[in-house]
């Protein structure tokens, strides 16, 4: 047992956290100490924190967990999906007192601290995962070391103060700073441009294992310099903010659609993919964050259980066949969430391009969507072969043309 943890079980200190409705949770403080603000949201799987407090799209957000045992297994080195923790805040019901895993490098709590992220423990999570199914996500703060002696009143403004998710452009606090490569697995197709607006490192492995140079590349890219390193595809990833805030993102897709570069998406980039295509983005009442969401491939007719984690959807017609509104031709919603019927996957049938609303490369989570890897392959080798078999075309019509060329001369 660690320092902060064997210190958190023997003197719990207060904890208190507030939502923006006025309601409040005592509790005790766990992790880093002080305040911390942003969006509450609840998730549900019941494995995996690493992966969930090291996902980049949960940056700005304060991630409750809904499995109340929290933390028996630690934290190690060789799960996490980033390079830091990205949580704002942390909120769980009962922390383990033994971190019991033969793998484990240091226990959640201390994890916590190391990275200053605020937490809090010892509170009702199944009460405020009800409010916020009726009342939807909304911000809160966590307070707790001297922030847990402030007023009630003054405790609330600062909740009330801080920016809301609707509007928010995260995608700068989450990116690489510069290119980061990663050499393919097995035989190479090529390289691959990426988009990191929070990339996870189980999708860049994923894409490396299907043959890509995977070209990690930050948020502010120019098309220009995308272009420079001669792709075969483009992949743009999950991220925290909101879709009708990164205009620059969408211009950008617009250029890589106008290329005809095949395009995959996920999460964010699906968001991003919609409206590129024409399409709207809206805010969910409180997202789908969990590894057990539904899903309906329309295509194959089956259903997959999902790995989810964003709180913005598409608007696109659920059934048929749509002309893209900003002219990539035709479009249909490839994949639909059986909960509440929302928007999960584009297909253009027009241009090589398709998305989809969750995460297949399923860290941690089901494994029943990690196929579309596959099908992104296949959607660039069949590119690469048209255009291969467009150019040989091209030689053979201009050998043709030199040949009826000199026969006239000789004429």
């Amino acid at each position: 047992m660690t320092s902060a943890s064997t210190s958190f079980f023997q003197n719990p200190e207060p904890a208190v956290l507030v939502l923006e409705d006025g309601t409040r949770h005592a509790g005790r403080a766990y992790g880093a100490r002080g305040t911390t603000l942003g969006e509450v949201v609840f998730a549900t799987g019941m494995t995996g924190y690493q992966e969930t407090l090291t996902d980049p799209s949960y940056a700005g957000q304060i991630v409750l967990q809904t499995a109340p045992h929290i933390g028996n297994t630690g934290m190690n080195d060789e799960d996490p999906e980033s390079r830091r923790i990205w949580v704002s805040g942390y909120i769980v019901r009962d922390p383990s007192r033994v971190v019991s895993n033969w793998r484990a490098d240091e226990s959640l709590d201390d994890a916590l601290v190391t990275d200053g992220v605020v937490g809090i423990s010892g509170i009702d999570t199944r009460a405020v995962t009800r409010h916020i199914r009726s009342a939807g996500s909304m911000r809160g703060g966590i307070f707790s070391g001297d922030a847990a002696a402030l007023g009630a009143d003054a405790q609330l403004a600062l909740v009330r103060e801080a920016p809301r998710m609707a509007g928010q452009n995260l995608s700068a606090s989450v990116s690489v700073a510069s290119a980061e490569v990663t050499p393919a697995i097995g035989e190479r197709i090529g390289n691959l441009a990426v988009l990191d607006l929070g990339v996870k490192q189980a999708t860049v492995d994923n894409l490396a294992a299907r043959g890509f140079d995977v070209h990690v590349l930050p948020q502010d890219v120019t098309l220009a310099q995308i272009l420079a390193i001669e792709p075969v595809a483009v992949f743009y990833s999950n991220g925290p903010g909101d879709p009708a805030a990164s205009d620059d993102h969408v211009e950008l897709l617009r250029g890589v659609l106008d290329a005809r570069l095949p395009f995959f998406g996920i999460c964010f980039g699906n968001q991003l993919l919609g409206r590129a295509l024409g399409f709207g983005t809206y805010k969910l009442p409180f997202g789908h964050r969990g590894i057990n969401q539904p899903v309906l491939d329309k295509q194959t007719g089956r259903v997959e259980i999902t790995s989810h984690n964003h709180g913005f959807a598409v608007d696109a017609p659920l059934e048929g066949i749509t002309e893209s509104p900003h002219g990539y031709g035709r479009v249909e919603v490839s994949h639909v969430g059986l909960n509440d019927n929302v928007v999960e996957g584009l297909r253009a049938l027009d241009i090589p391009a398709f998305s989809v609303q969750y995460h297949p490369e399923a860290a941690a989570g089901p494994h029943d969507a990690n196929y579309l890897f596959d099908r992104f392959r296949d959607l660039v080798i069949a590119d690469l072969d048209a255009r291969a078999s467009r150019r040989l075309s091209s030689v053979r019509e201009a050998n043709v043309s030199r040949h009826d060329h000199r026969k006239g001369d000789n004429a």
